[in-house]
Formats: C-alpha cells, sequence, structure tokens
C-alpha cells in the first residue's frame, strides 16, 4: 500500500482538487526520509486545524492468539512518555482548548487533535513523543486491560445485536482475520501480557507505518517544516513488510444461523454477501455498489425497501442496505428487514429476497437513480464540512489501499454510475454461495400448560 500512495503523488506536489474540493482548496503530499506520508488539507474558513495521525495497523493484523492487542495498545497510548505522565497529553490538549481522541478498525489506529491553528507544533511535539517513547509497566497495562475487559462486557456481552455481530462476521470469514472482533476474544483478551504490547507497538508506531494528516488553517510548506522538526528525528522500524494476511478460501455455500436471545426487542434478518473492496485505480465497482446500496436500502422514503415494505405494504418495521468499501480485502454487502410484530422472519427474509429480483428483474426508474445519486453526492458535500470528516475521508483510504488520487476521483466515479452498471454489480454480488443469512430473535414462548379446571362458585340466592 504504501508504494501505491507513493507511485501516487510526487513529495509536495498539490493534487488537483475537484470542483466541490475547491470550496476547501488544495491538497498536498509530501513523505519524510524516515518513511512518514503527509497529507495537507487547505481549510482557511477558520482558524483551526486538525492533526491525526493514522498507522497501517489493525486489529486484522495482530498477531495469532492476541485478538484486541491493536484496540487495547490504543488505550495504552494515553499513559506516560519519557516526557509526559499518564494523562497529561489529553489535559495539555484541553488546555488550549482543543479536544482530542482515537479510533481502531480492522485496518488502522488512528489518533486526532482538534486545535487553535497556531497550536499545530504542540500536537506534532506531544505526538512524535508518544509514537516512539511510549513508557508503560505491569501496572498500567493491568489497569487498562480491566478498563478493555469492562468496555467488551457493555458494549458487546450485554448486546445481543453485537454477539449477533460477531457471529455472522465468524461465519462470514472462515480464515481471513476480518472474522475476529477488533475488542478482541475475552479469554485472548485475558491472556495478554506486558511483552505483547511492547512487541506489538515497537513494530507497529513508527513513521514508516504511519499517514499524518492536517487539515484547517495551515499552509503546506509550514505544516511540513514542523513535521521535519518533530516527526523527521525519528527512527523507522527496520525491514517492516508489507502487509499479508490469511486468505480466505473459496465460500462454495450459503452459510445460516439463528442467534436467540431473551433480550430482543425488536427481531430481524440480515443477510450479508462477500463483496469486493475500494481498489486503488479501480473503484467502479465499489461505486455501483455504493449506489445500489441506496437504492435498496438508502431512505424509508425513497428505498425499494423502504419504499415497498415499509410504507407500501406496512410489512416491515425497518429496513435497511449497507456497503462499505474503504477496506483493505474483501468487504461486505448487507440487507437487513426487521418486520412488523406477528411477522415471522422467514416470511420477512422471503420480502427480501423479492426486493433484490425486483432490482434484478424491473431495473431501475432513471429518475429514482438520479435522485439516489443527488443524495450520495449531497452526503460526501456535506461530509467536507467538518474538518475532521474531511481529514478522516483521506486517512480512512490511505491506510485501506488507496490514495489520494482515489479519494479525489470517488465523487466523479458515484456521479457517473450509470442503471447498466448498478444492475451489473447487482448480479455479481448477489451470489447466494457468497451470503451468511442470519436471524436475531427471541426463545419461542414455552408451551402453554394445560389449563387448571376453573374452581367452583357456589351461587347464593
Amino acid at each position: 500500500m504504501r508504494q501505491t500512495f507513493l507511485a501516487a503523488a510526487l513529495a509536495c506536489v498539490p493534487v488537483m482538487a475537484t470542483a466541490a474540493e475547491e470550496q476547501t482548496g488544495a491538497v498536498t503530499t509530501f513523505t519524510l526520509d524516515n518513511g512518514l506520508d503527509a497529507i495537507v488539507i487547505e481549510d482557511h474558513r477558520a482558524p483551526v486545524a486538525v492533526h491525526m495521525m493514522w498507522y497501517d495497523v489493525g486489529a486484522a493484523d495482530e498477531p495469532p492468539g492476541k485478538s484486541g492487542i491493536a484496540h487495547f495498545l490504543e488505550h495504552l497510548m494515553f499513559k506516560a512518555t519519557d516526557d509526559m505522565e499518564a494523562g497529561e497529553f489529553s489535559r495539555v490538549v484541553e488546555a488550549q482548548g482543543g479536544s482530542d481522541n482515537a479510533f481502531t478498525s480492522q485496518d488502522y489506529t488512528g489518533y486526532f487533535q482538534r486545535v487553535a491553528a497556531d497550536r499545530l507544533g504542540l500536537m506534532m511535539e506531544m505526538e512524535a513523543d508518544r509514537m516512539r517513547d511510549l513508557q508503560f509497566d505491569d501496572a498500567d497495562m493491568l489497569t487498562e486491560l480491566d478498563v478493555v475487559l469492562e468496555e467488551r462486557a457493555q458494549r458487546t456481552d450485554s448486546d445481543p445485536g453485537a454477539l449477533f455481530s460477531e457471529m455472522r462476521n465468524a461465519s462470514q470469514y472462515l480464515n481471513h482475520p476480518y472474522r475476529i472482533p477488533i475488542i478482541g476474544w475475552q479469554h485472548e483478551l485475558e491472556a495478554l501480557t506486558l511483552q505483547d504490547a511492547l512487541d506489538f507497538y515497537r513494530t507497529y508506531y513508527a513513521p514508516n507505518n504511519a499517514t499524518l494528516i492536517v487539515a484547517g488553517d495551515v499552509d503546506p510548506q509550514e505544516v511540513r517544516a514542523l513535521a521535519e522538526t518533530h516527526y523527521g528525528p525519528l527512527d523507522p522500524t527496520p525491514g517492516l513488510e508489507p502487509r499479508t494476511r490469511p486468505a480466505e478460501p473459496p465460500q462454495r455455500a450459503p452459510r445460516r444461523l439463528t442467534f436467540t436471545d431473551e433480550r430482543v426487542s425488536n427481531p430481524y434478518v440480515m443477510r450479508t454477501y462477500l463483496a469486493p473492496e475500494r481498489d486503488a485505480g479501480a473503484q467502479q465497482e465499489a461505486a455501483a455498489l455504493t449506489v445500489l446500496a441506496q437504492i435498496l436500502g438508502g431512505s424509508s422514503a425513497t428505498s425499494l425497501m423502504g419504499r415497498t415494505l415499509e410504507q407500501d405494504e406496512g410489512t416491515a418495521l425497518y429496513t435497511t442496505a449497507f456497503y462499505d468499501g474503504t477496506s483493505y480485502d474483501d468487504t461486505t454487502f448487507g440487507l437487513v428487514v426487521m418486520p412488523v410484530p406477528g411477522r415471522t422472519l422467514e416470511e420477512a427474509e422471503a420480502d427480501m429476497d423479492r426486493m433484490i429480483e425486483t432490482l434484478l428483474t424491473e431495473g431501475l426508474d432513471p429518475a429514482q437513480l438520479e435522485r439516489i445519486k443527488t443524495q450520495v453526492r449531497a452526503s460526501e458535500i456535506y461530509a467536507r464540512d467538518s474538518l475532521q470528516g474531511l481529514a478522516r475521508r483521506y486517512g480512512v483510504a490511505v491506510t485501506s489501499g488507496l490514495n489520494v488520487a482515489d479519494v479525489d476521483e470517488w465523487p466523479d466515479l458515484l456521479d457517473n454510475v450509470t442503471e447498466a452498471d448498478v444492475r451489473e454489480a447487482a448480479r455479481a454480488v448477489f451470489d447466494p454461495n457468497r451470503s451468511v443469512t442470519g436471524y436475531l430473535t427471541r426463545p419461542e414462548p414455552a408451551a402453554v400448560a394445560e389449563a387448571a379446571p376453573e374452581s367452583e362458585i357456589e351461587a347464593t340466592e
């Protein structure tokens, strides 16, 4: 991916912006001698800046048996360094009137701060400090491990929908690490050691495995000068190889599962299909799938499933379809139908199949396609109103195997999607042999016990 990124943009050469991006200014890239890639997005509407550091490592890159370590290390990154005490990083950001946070996905780990633009140098100084000089011991690790285990208990183990999601992913991917939850399996989390965390940190938290993104009221040359000062002296990880992951074997038959939990309030059926991700220089199919998701389930008022099942027939409480192509490896295309009370999940699944067949056989209303594309375009434009959203758009892309040019051409690719593109993408993705259908439901009511004889009431006059 890093070679793809470098091939896409020469150092310090502005990338041509689309018409929609001209509101926010040019996008500039450069690479430091130690391998750190950087993207600068000018936006002079307010004197603020977002500083982000993205690492090309996520949950899918963890060593076998060490699930959850990428997210666990995200927590540990707020501990002490050789220059800062534990918690000082966030306190300093807050004292500057800013905010900060972090996130972990299957493909990346990211850290960000939103501050006044003239505080950018301070953010780089602190982020560079914890990139290579994090200090933590057994006490820090055990304390934070308890926090992560509690997070899993609250967000996953206490939520039947989250547990259902874990099982569906494990059914979708038999060999690829996307089958493993980002937060990790509890038994593997409990077995993590201090050395596990140190080994992961020292290998992957390095300038040659990271992308700096700065968006806001900044000058690209000044950003580069600050990056040279603060990040330039950091040593890269020697011999760091490109990411390689176990490949998923061909799926030759549909897979099904049912998860029953008494805490489920509204049962639903969900089906996901293996689907191609956005590939550098070849995003046309992903663009068609993005539009297809909106056509099938993007809006209750305008999508095929929403308009038919929710509005016209009244057989569903909720419907949706989803696809996110910014994934390093094959992703999924999914559909959900939540039936009204009294309607079975088998009937809801039949409704889902009927909607797919309707789209494949009857095609699309050209006017509807244009409306959907307008909505997709609008959402892309609105996303750029947020500095953080703008920076995140590039960060997710480049850590998922794309490059700056791919990000910039994406709106035009969406705009150029045709009915034929959508139907071709639909025929390719809706292969039953690449699907997982899951039912999330409540237990069946216990058999009604035989009623006892009614007690007699003696009538009196």
